[in-house]
């Protein structure tokens, strides 16, 4: 069986770390969370006094980009956890603090340039499957399967509104959705690598799927696309 290179892409909130965990895990690849390295540098602008609400010193965080060291851990359940120099920082990249900044961080040609190159780096060779919202038309635009995932903001804020609240966050259902628009607004219409649909990917909306359903449909795709079979 042929390694190939999966690329999944997609709004904020529609469950795209999710499926791609499942996926690499099913099939043996290795994945990787692009969404979390971005989370990374956030936090690390956050924790350096960098950005806050209507303040972004990003020359700062551009001479500050060679002291960010990012890599993966498993942890026990085999899990994929993010390090910020060498600091488990997988809970704290989660708050919604991160998420109102991560998109303007984004935005930062520099930033997606440093964090391109690792992706790049750590998707060769392939055997891999990579979710972001650039991956399929920028990090590998030459994947062997490229899907976009998407639904309605509302079904995303009240998703991301109920994981919140488990997590233990006081939050409220109007600052999660204000949060998802307000995310999707910036990603689509920054200049650098804007959230869009690669030609040749596969949209699935799944406002009205479960879980399973949609593993098993992007499975599919998957088997299909390492036999050589031509995608449905």
């Amino acid at each position: 069986m042929r390694a190939i290179t999966i690329a999944i892409d997609g709004h904020s909130s529609t469950g795209k770390s999710t499926v791609a965990k499942q996926l690499a895990d099913y099939i043996g690849y290795v994945y990787v969370d692009s969404g979390a390295m971005y989370r990374g540098v956030t936090l690390f602008a956050l924790k350096h006094g960098f950005i806050t609400e209507g303040y972004f010193d990003k020359t700062a965080l551009i001479n500050a980009l060679p002291e960010i060291k990012l890599s993966f851990v498993k942890n026990d359940t085999g899990k994929s956890e993010l390090l910020l120099n060498g600091e488990n920082v997988e809970k704290a990249i989660r708050t919604l603090e991160v998420s109102e900044f991560v998109s303007p961080v984004a935005t930062v040609s520099e930033v997606r340039k440093k964090l391109v190159e690792q992706q790049q780096e750590l998707g060769k060779g392939g055997g891999v499957v990579m979710d972001g919202r650039d991956i399929g038309t920028v990090v590998f635009p030459k994947a062997d399967l490229k899907i976009f995932m998407t639904a309605s903001a509302q079904i995303r804020a009240q998703r991301r509104h109920e994981e919140l609240l488990k997590r233990g966050d006081k939050v409220t259902f109007d600052e999660v959705l204000e949060n998802v628009e307000e995310r999707d607004n910036i990603d689509s219409n920054r200049k650098d690598s804007p959230l869009r649909v690669a030609e040749d990917a596969i949209v699935i909306d799944n406002s009205e799927m479960n879980v399973e359903d949609q593993f098993q449909m992007i499975l599919q795709l998957a088997k299909d696309r390492i036999a050589g079979r031509p995608l449905k």
